[in-house]
């Protein structure tokens, strides 16, 4: 091997963050390296943050710039955070992809969603199988998570073998999908592991992880011990807990009735791809509405607190013309993601309110998370002994403490966050270099950069106000002017409004003003902004956005 040639890993999302995944690996001499990309995820939006926007994605500007030495796009699993940016981006990077059958079923439904030919995703089989792209010889290695077939990469290259872990559990009975096999993975070892890349999301976790298989007695349980109208919620993509439900309601004599959307996408995609099978009877909408609360069981979307989905809607009374009653009983299977608390507790609250009793994970009863825990994270060092370690899928503490602990155990290691690369030729991974990294915005149905303006400028306006004036000048004197100012509190203290106001105070300075600032556009426009902010400041404390428009007319 040369010593030109270089073995690189660079993060431009999900390093240091919780989502928004998307990793390169190269190979080659500085500046001729070629590319894998692996996963092309989102992240969503806070109202606080980024009002109004769609979804965020890491702005893959550097590998478009590069786009020429990009040989493959590897999917590890059918996850937002890992493929909600494909039809999206797929325009802008052009190259095969590969994956899985489920996560293929998901991925052309993207494609096809964006107006891309859903058949450029090609799907592949599970190790030993190998797909060679450029220098690389890849193979999906099965692991479990909380949706069907989730894999890590088997990553060959001339300077040695890695091993992406995507997200992973290590779980010997998921109830849906393939089992955590030890021998598999010894054998995937042999030979020596260059580098682990792997999840750091629960590192904080001291207790080993649950099977999703332990969740079925207490969730049986609760639902045969339940009164009045049964309802759920989960992951949609938990096709593995929409099992454990919808059992657990037939085992207790309740027909079950699925509702939401993306859960029957899911259920469907797993069903035509054979990763589920034998799911227990359900009922469609129409029956449900005929069965007696006592012996009905819904299975509804919304476990974040989105506030369309089926959860949300019940909490605001009706969905699909059902509703719940004092009595009832409402399960959160599932675990409230850091951020989404206040939309949750509205639900909890409104729930609470009808006099449903609502159930949630405090107890660890009824959820089990799909991340290696600390325990796990350890045992898969110990079964592949990789050279170094690399940490990434966790925010900056998540990377910190993963690599202290490969440390601890003599496993060179590094920080990699967003933008750093990584070679990780020699002994030891250093830091080479550091590239810009950024994101981009779903916006309606364009893609707009985070520094665009666009967002901020929509947080200004919903923080500060807008004012709108209309100014009319005709061979340098002012004729009219207009204010309409939204979003402003009016002067009750006052006789006049605060468009009068407003009015007034710019009428008055540009009567004073020179011929020559009035024949100037960008000299109106500052003279009026001036005036508008702090006339508004004066009346009501704020000082607004403003926009000006200039109407200028010519005498016959």
């Amino acid at each position: 091997m040369s010593n030109q040639n270089k073995l690189i890993f660079l993060p431009l999302g999900g390093a240091g963050e919780i989502g928004m995944n998307m990793y390169l690996y190269g190979y080659g001499p500085a500046g001729k390296e070629r590319f894998i990309m692996v996963d092309v995820g989102v992240t969503f939006p806070a109202m606080d943050g980024t009002p109004g926007v769609d979804l965020i994605m890491a702005d893959s500007a550097y590998i478009e710039a590069r786009v020429d030495r990009l040989d493959a796009i590897f999917i590890t699993h059918a996850h937002e955070d890992h493929i909600g940016a494909l039809g999206l981006l797929y325009p802008k990077l052009a190259v095969p992809i590969y994956a899985r059958p489920f996560t293929a079923a998901v991925a052309r439904a993207k494609m096809e969603d964006r107006g891309q030919d859903p058949w450029l995703v090609q799907v592949v089989d599970a190790y030993p199988a190998q797909i060679e792209a450029g220098p690389f010889k890849v193979s999906y290695l099965p692991l479990a998570h909380s949706i069907p077939e989730a894999a890590g990469l088997i990553i060959d290259s001339p300077a040695g073998r890695v091993v992406h872990t995507g997200d992973f559990k290590l779980d010997k009975d998921p109830i849906v999908g393939e089992a955590y096999d030890p021998a598999l993975f010894a054998q995937v070892a042999q030979g020596g592991i260059k580098a682990l890349v792997c999840d750091s999301t629960n590192v904080f976790s001291p207790e080993a992880g649950r099977s999703e298989s332990t969740l079925n007695a207490n969730i049986t349980k609760l639902i045969a011990d339940a009164s009045g109208m049964m309802v759920a919620t989960t992951f949609a993509s938990n096709v593995a807990r929409l099992k454990t439900l919808a059992q657990a309601g037939v085992d207790a004599g309740r027909s079950v009735c699925v509702l939401g959307r993306s859960m029957q996408r899911m259920m469907n995609y797993a069903q035509t791809t054979g990763v589920l099978q034998d799911f227990p009877p359900t009922i469609e909408l129409e029956d449900a509405q005929s069965v007696p609360r006592e012996n009905l069981m819904l299975i509804v979307t919304g476990s974040q607190g989105e506030s369309r989905a089926a959860s949300g809607q019940l909490a605001r009374g009706k969905y699909l013309g059902l509703t719940m009653k004092e009595g009832d009983t409402f399960l959160f299977s599932s675990k409230t993601i850091p951020g989404n608390e206040v939309p949750v507790g509205r639900i909890v609250n409104s729930f609470s309110e009808m006099g449903v009793k609502v159930i949630d994970d405090s107890s660890g009863l009824y959820h089990v998370s799909g991340h290696a825990n600390r325990p796990d994270l350890e045992e898969m060092h110990d079964v592949f002994q990789p050279e170094m370690l690399i940490p990434m899928h966790g925010e900056h503490r998540h990377l910190r403490e993963h690599a202290e602990l490969a440390q601890s155990k003599g496993i060179a290691s590094i920080i990699a966050p967003n933008g750093a690369m990584i070679d990780m030729t020699g002994k030891k991974p250093k830091v080479i270099e550091h590239i810009e990294t950024s994101r981009l915005y779903l916006d309606g149905n364009q893609l707009i950069g985070a520094f665009d303006g666009v967002v901020l400028e929509r947080i200004r306006m919903a923080t500060r106000g807008l004012v709108a004036m209309s100014i009319i000048i005709e061979e340098g004197e002012v004729i009219g002017v207009w204010a309409d100012a939204k979003g402003l509190p009016d002067t009750k203290a006052m006789q006049a409004g605060l468009n009068d106001l407003i009015e007034e105070a710019v009428e008055k300075e540009l009567l004073k003003a020179k011929r020559k600032l009035l024949n100037s556009d960008d000299e109106v426009d500052r003279l009026v902004s001036r005036i508008v902010s702090r006339t508004c400041k004066d009346a009501v404390g704020k000082k607004p956005v403003s926009q000006v428009m200039i109407n200028r007319l010519i005498a016959d």
